[in-house]
């Protein structure tokens, strides 16, 4: 166990970069994961960090149960490990783990192909909703938000493990896909109750979920099998895009053959 008390050390600057900047998991090969709640999901899936990082009250309270994971075990002062945290009540503690990019698309499996989502929580828990509801891999068209960012790890809550995760991908690499394809519209299409009461609603799919403000491409709507539309009764012009995502996927796992 190495303790760390100057603010000007390196290791601390290289964990800083990794829990506020979004994408410097890219670079480094290796990412930031905050709090035992996720630390424990991710051992569960056979994760084993490079780095465990705890604050000195952690460490007194539990850290015995954190030891042997790795030789590289450090302790630092509550206040220095709050200046590590993107969070409002830092979690005390963190594991630094390696990180390498998947590029081969999955062409049968159930999928989730997220359109320029901007939104880290959307991304997030769409992510939970896909591991949730049985989709084996998740397709993220370039200029969606960073897949293994802190913010999209947290709203994710462990979900990560459970997916094959592909990021900055054209258009083109979804042609790769040999299920159907499917998007959601607030305009057109088929109602989504309509096709899982027709049993017309295919389990094993791709579903697409588009930009928050501009909705999926033209040319991933032009790939698509069909639009699909969800019933609104309540009357408002559309729902979050994470709120549609769990209906839509939902409706899927539970179409049966």
């Amino acid at each position: 166990m190495k303790s760390i008390s100057s603010r000007d050390n390196p290791q601390l600057k290289i964990w800083r970069r990794l829990a506020q900047d979004s994408t410097a998991y890219r670079k480094s090969g290796q990412f930031w994961l905050e709090g035992d709640h996720l630390c424990r999901a991710a051992l569960e899936r056979g994760v084993h960090p490079l780095q465990v990082v705890l604050s000195e009250s952690f460490q007194a309270e539990q850290g015995g149960q954190w030891l042997g994971l790795t030789d590289q075990v450090f302790v630092v002062p509550d206040a220095l490990f709050a200046s590590l945290s993107g969070l409002e009540s830092p979690a005390r503690m963190g594991f630094v783990v390696p990180w390498q990019a998947a590029h081969q698309v999955l062409p049968d499996a159930a999928t989730v192909v997220l359109d320029r989502l901007q939104d880290a929580g959307n991304v997030g828990a769409i992510l939970r909703c896909a591991s949730a509801f049985g989709y084996r891999q998740v397709l993220a068209i370039k200029g969606t938000a960073a897949l293994w960012s802190p913010k999209v790890l947290r709203a994710g809550m462990g979900a990560h493990w459970g997916l094959h995760l592909v990021e900055a991908l054209s258009e083109a690499d979804v042609a790769a896909l040999q299920v159907p394809l499917l998007t959601t519209s607030s305009h057109e299409g088929p109602f989504l109750h309509a096709l899982l009461q027709a049993r017309e609603l295919p389990q094993i799919c791709a579903w697409v979920f588009g930009h928050e403000g501009q909705g999926v491409s033209p040319g991933l709507m032009a790939m698509a099998q069909y639009p699909v539309r969800i019933a609104q009764p309540g009357g408002e012009e559309s729902l979050n895009v994470a709120t549609a995502a769990a209906i839509c996927l939902h409706a899927s796992a539970t179409a049966g053959p």
